[in-house]
């Protein structure tokens, strides 16, 4: 497996005790707001990108958090050889 590294834009912010609720569905994300904007930055173990990415969506809309989109730096996307 592969560590994809991607950062989940929430269109809330979660408070002290949500916050703690997604820490104990995760082990691999930071959670932090920028400039009044929540996000979490996932370092991710996964088979693809795809599923690294779907897999972070499913745990934090289970914590009842939309993600409003996903980011990530340009070279963390797979170029086909």
């Amino acid at each position: 497996m592969k560590e994809h590294e991607f950062t989940l834009i929430l269109s809330d912010e979660p408070d002290e005790n949500e916050a703690d609720q997604l820490y104990s569905i995760f082990r691999d994300g930071t959670i932090s707001t920028i400039a009044g904007v929540p996000m979490i930055h996932f370092h991710r173990e996964s088979r693809s990108l795809e599923e690294a990415i779907r897999s972070a969506i499913r745990d934090v809309s289970s914590a009842g958090f939309r993600v409003a989109r996903v980011e990530m730096e340009p070279d963390a996307v797979e170029q086909p050889t």
